[in-house]
């Protein structure tokens, strides 16, 4: 039988965190799914534990290391199904997150692209990611536009999210060129064809470790080539201040790597009007200042409220 949800998980150096992952996935109330798991070449024993857990719906793909888009790029071809979900190896779902999106995707039936709202856990705590502008109770329904939504927090994030394969094959592949900000740059594409039915209810949760794919690549940076939006000129207001924010969050990283060549090109395209004062100071501040005003702030709310 042809399974409702295609979900893939790519891994890399996860073997603490994949077994959470997979169980999360096992324990879903709604069943109807295969599980894809790319290794993208693990060198510890993250597929040993993989090969442990027996259920027929595991399908274990190993590639050559290539990077998380590519991962992801290859287990959307292995999918069979007509949703897929995405689930980063060291993040994991309540037992009913499956069972909410298939009811959206009832509820929606014209829609593409469904969401829930996100939970960040660290080694010390855990909170709700916050999304500017948004106005809705607990376990409330929207169909929302990304970029209006997005500001703060992203609504999309490839653990709390589902997309129709049509609209995958609209949108196309994960850019398997960059090696930081892909998930931004794909949502992006997709917040440019599709709204996101949203439910405000924390379903998903991101951990946040030392070794997770937020983390990696620190010496070198590629940003996003914004160039590719400067024709979307009719596009809201609110499209605008997000690229701009992530303009200044690429400018920020470039300045952090040393490239300094990137960091003024970027920076000339940015309208500071649109700035906080701290994003200004940031921007502007001698780089050991830069350094010194983000060390002093907790990283995960930096990274929550500027990045």
């Amino acid at each position: 039988m042809k399974p409702f949800f295609s979900i893939i998980i790519p891994l890399y150096n996860k073997e603490k965190h994949i077994k959470n992952s997979l169980d999360s996935v096992l324990d879903q109330s709604c069943s109807n799914f295969e599980v894809i798991v790319i290794n993208d070449g693990s060198t510890d024993n993250s597929l040993d534990i993989v090969d442990t857990i027996i259920d027929e719906r595991i399908k274990v793909y190993s590639i050559k290391n290539s990077g998380v888009s590519t991962a992801r790029n290859y287990g959307i071809k292995k999918a069979q199904a007509d949703y897929v979900a995405f689930l980063d190896a060291d993040d994991f779902w309540e037992h009913n997150f499956l069972e909410h999106i298939n009811r959206l995707i009832r509820n929606y039936p014209k829609e593409h692209i469904f969401a829930t709202a996100l939970k960040i856990k660290t080694n010390k705590n855990s909170y709700f990611a916050s999304y500017k502008n948004l106005d809705l109770s607990p376990n409330q329904v929207q169909i929302l536009n990304y970029f209006k939504f997005s500001i703060d927090h992203s609504i999309l994030h490839c653990s709390s999210s589902v997309l129709s394969k049509k609209a995958i094959e609209k949108v196309g592949e994960f850019n398997e060129n960059l090696n930081t900000g892909e998930d931004t740059e794909y949502w992006i594409r997709v917040g440019l064809k599709y709204q996101v039915v949203f439910l405000n209810t924390p379903l998903a949760t991101h951990l946040v470790v030392d070794d997770g794919l937020t983390k990696s690549n620190r010496k070198k940076f590629t940003s996003i080539n914004f160039s590719n939006y400067d024709n979307n000129s009719n596009q809201s207001d609110y499209f605008k201040y997000y690229i701009n924010k992530n303009k200044f969050s690429s400018a920020i990283k470039y300045k952090l790597v040393g490239d300094t060549f990137n960091f003024q090109k970027l920076k000339n395209e940015i309208d500071i009007k649109k700035l906080n004062f701290k994003q200004k100071l940031l921007l502007n501040s001698p780089l050991f200042i830069t350094k010194l005003i983000i060390n002093s702030y907790n990283l995960i709310s930096f990274k929550k409220n500027y990045f």
